[in-house]
């Protein structure tokens, strides 16, 4: 597993070939199996593929035209109502101040990054876009006001080979027992 770690980029540039339905269902089923506070498995994946939807996240998205060139946005949205009653009227966005969010927002950020793993393992760029507002985007793709979305991956077969960027020394971020 080290080596898709080590490898993982993220692409802001796709060859223009279609990715085929099976990779794109190994790797939800990936991110499906991740863990999840008390195994409330808050996340929901919706597959984008339409040129118009995807130009309209990407315009939302602050107009990140590179987006575009990605076949395929998987939007990743974390349901609070996972960890909270059904009839409480809930409206979340970027201010919200309830613990659940912060906890739907961590599970489902573990699912994106076992996608995001399972995706390199499968030959595929990804990038996380997550510079839109939860105002702005939900709208396009019909989700409820008691939802949030936590990202979008693209994915797509890469047309760029970036370089590594440079990580901190293990032994500047490693404790034990104490900081």
């Amino acid at each position: 597993m080290l080596k898709e770690i080590s490898s993982r980029r993220s692409i802001r540039k796709y060859i223009d070939k279609p990715v085929e339905d099976e990779k794109i269902i190994e790797i939800i089923e990936s991110a499906r199996l991740a863990p999840s506070g008390s195994n409330t498995q808050p996340w929901h994946f919706i597959v984008v593929k339409s040129d118009l939807t995807r130009q309209k996240l990407a315009e939302v998205s602050n107009n990140q035209k590179w987006m575009i060139s990605a076949p395929v946005y998987v939007v990743c949205v974390a349901d609070i109502r996972s960890r909270t009653e059904a009839d409480i009227a809930i409206s979340l966005d970027e201010n919200s101040p309830q613990n659940e969010l912060k906890q739907i927002i961590r599970d489902t950020s573990i699912a994106i990054e076992h996608l995001i793993l399972s995706a390199e393992n499968c030959g595929l760029g990804t990038c996380w876009v997550a510079w839109f507002t939860q105002e702005k985007i939900r709208p396009i793709l019909n989700i409820p006001s008691d939802k949030y979305v936590v990202g979008i991956i693209t994915l797509g077969y890469s047309d760029e080979s970036p370089k590594a960027r440079p990580r901190k020394k293990l032994e500047q971020i490693i404790h034990y027992e104490n900081w």
